[in-house]
């Protein structure tokens, strides 16, 4: 498949190149052509590996990632442009983290909305699934990182978009039994206010390779 990447973070290179490894073909797309991480990937990542603008992206890949801090998301898919989003399956894995001077994590939007939800409002003819949040960049590519049995959600209201993310996440390692599908694209709200108590359990930790476990009565 053909991946269009919004984001030229860790995350949206290291899906990026997880892809590539898988043997899709990506764009990873930034505000700018020459941007130096996007190139730099590109450079290394082979011929299936391409360096662009948001439109670029949005417009080479049947399938979009937005990978970027979701205080920014909807302004950077505008700009990748409505039309180029239209149709398509939209994989929003970005977070709405705002940190304060003293360091004080918060998030916006937050309790009656999230970025999952205005994506979707913003863009009405994409196929928006929030999924991949609530772990770290490398644990979202090899789940096996992490022992034992544990999860990854997916949320939005298309029912054929949730199921074609359910194979890209089976493609980076998650069995099928470990994606929990939270019903609607409303479920973002809940995934996204998860990252401040991920972030403690990180400073808890003092590493990124731990995810949550759910359990329930048979």
């Amino acid at each position: 498949m053909r991946f269009g990447i919004i984001g030229t973070g860790t995350v949206g290179r290291t899906l990026a190149s997880k892809l590539i490894a898988l043997g899709h073909e990506v764009t990873l797309g930034s505000r700018t052509k020459d941007n130096t991480s996007a190139v730099s990937w590109a450079d290394q990542a082979g011929p299936h590996g391409h360096a662009g603008t948001f439109q670029d992206a949005a417009d080479f890949g049947e399938v979009i990632i937005n990978a970027t801090a979701g205080t920014v998301s909807l302004p950077a898919l505008q700009q990748a442009g409505a039309e180029r989003l239209a149709g398509k399956v939209l994989i929003d894995v970005s977070n709405p983290l705002v940190f304060s001077s003293a360091g004080e994590v918060s998030l916006a939007p937050v309790n009656t909305d999230s970025v999952g939800e205005q994506l979707q409002r913003a863009f009405p003819d994409a196929r928006v699934v929030k999924a991949l949040n609530t772990l770290a960049a490398p644990l979202m590519v090899d789940p096996g990182r992490v022992p034992g049995e544990h999860q990854v959600f997916v949320a939005g209201e298309d029912v054929a978009a949730k199921t074609v993310v359910r194979g890209v996440l089976e493609q980076f390692g998650w069995p099928d039994a470990a994606v929990i599908d939270l019903g609607g694209i409303d479920a973002a709200r809940g995934t996204e206010m998860l990252m401040p108590f991920w972030l403690k359990l990180m400073g808890h930790f003092g590493h990124t390779d731990f995810n949550y476990s759910i359990r329930s009565a048979d």
